[in-house]
């Protein structure tokens, strides 16, 4: 991965999610992308696995609804072969690692991961 296409998608990346502005975020990914996250579970339930843009769309909205002041900041990017580490702290002050993993300019896979044992690691208000 180009170490200046990696910044250009990283600073879209944290002001699309600073604006609150999922379909900027989800310009980034593709149709059939499958996203993983502890928080994901807490939010919509299941295994904490998303299927699908559609299905992307959903959960951040939810989460966006549940988590009406959320803000990243970035902290480091890590590259990798056709893979992404974006680590920042969250509007809690707890730290994360989101893993990308792409195919051409779209992200197909993702994962969200929590440092520590925080029950609700992004803060989400109940239902």
């Amino acid at each position: 991965m180009d170490h200046v296409a990696v910044r250009k998608f990283v600073d879209s990346w944290v002001t699309a999610w600073n604006a609150h502005d999922v379909d900027a975020v989800l310009a980034h990914f593709a149709e059939d992308v499958t996203f993983r996250s502890p928080v994901a579970a807490q939010l919509v339930g299941g295994d904490g696995t998303i299927r699908g843009k559609a299905a992307l769309r959903a959960y951040w909205t939810e989460g966006l609804r549940r988590i009406p002041d959320l803000r990243f900041e970035v902290l480091g990017s890590y590259v990798g072969v056709d893979c992404l580490v974006v680590n920042y702290r969250n509007q809690k002050g707890g730290l994360v690692n989101e893993v990308l993993i792409f195919d051409g300019p779209l992200v197909v896979e993702g994962y969200g991961t929590y440092l520590g044992d925080d029950a609700n690691p992004a803060g989400a208000t109940a239902g």
